[in-house]
């Protein structure tokens, strides 16, 4: 969690909001990463289309939304299991899916 949450206060325009005893990190009211009440699982934005086949790929590791969230483009990862660069990688995806793209790109540019 800590990782997370170092790495998403870097990212421009990033909040971090605790919404019913949940770390969530948005930009401008959109999420791309929540953390469980129990920090055991991270959810993050993701496309949908994708999602099924990343699941599946690794089930131990990965779990499709729950169902109020099914509508978004989100997918959940056990945390545990996540080294600092794949949650790195996970993250920064999620994070350039809210923002503009001009934003992104001059922020990996700078980085």
């Amino acid at each position: 969690m800590d990782d997370v949450r170092r790495l998403a206060l870097t990212l421009p325009r990033t909040e971090e909001a605790l919404v019913r005893d949940c770390v969530k990190f948005r930009v401008r009211g959109l999420v791309y990463v929540a953390m469980s009440r129990d920090e055991s699982l991270m959810g993050f934005g993701f496309p949908k289309e994708e999602r099924a086949a990343l699941v599946a790929s690794d089930p131990d590791r990965f779990l499709m939304p729950v169902r109020s969230d099914e509508r978004y483009n989100w997918v959940r990862v056990r945390l545990g299991t996540l080294g600092v660069d794949e949650m790195r990688e996970f993250v920064l995806d999620a994070w350039r899916m809210v923002v503009p793209k001009g934003v992104a790109a001059a922020h990996l540019d700078a980085g």
